[in-house]
């Protein structure tokens, strides 16, 4: 399997890197918290956070488990942000990816259960 470079558009690419990198640096709380449960193998496996598959930055993934983590914010309500994600998710599945999808208030009001589909996920 392709990553980063490989699998993205070289003329989106550069700017797909400066876009993770500023997310990093930006992290919403939601955010913040699961990757103080995700980083340093703490559930067993590698994750990388605001990851670039193809033309998507994925909010965390792992590699080695084909597992994208997406966290979505109230932007991802609107009609037209549900259709990206739908179209989002389906080339990342038609690429070996396996998407879950927790809303932000869900993480933070939850994140035992959030971990726990997680875990059950890898």
């Amino acid at each position: 399997m392709k990553y980063d470079y490989q699998t993205a558009d070289p003329m989106l690419y550069m700017r797909l890197k400066a876009y993770s990198k500023e997310m990093k640096k930006f992290a919403t709380e939601a955010e913040s918290i699961l990757w103080e449960y995700l980083r340093a193998k703490q559930l067993g496996k590698t994750f990388k956070r605001q990851h670039i598959i193809g033309d998507y930055i994925a909010d965390f993934v792992c590699l080695e488990s084909g597992l994208i983590v997406e966290l979505d914010g109230g932007y991802h309500q609107l009609p037209e942000q549900q259709i990206n994600d739908e179209l989002r998710t389906e080339w990342l599945e038609k690429h070996g990816f396996r998407v879950i999808r927790f809303k932000n208030e869900e993480l933070l009001t939850n994140i035992d259960h959030c971990l726990e589909i997680i875990k059950a996920s890898l």
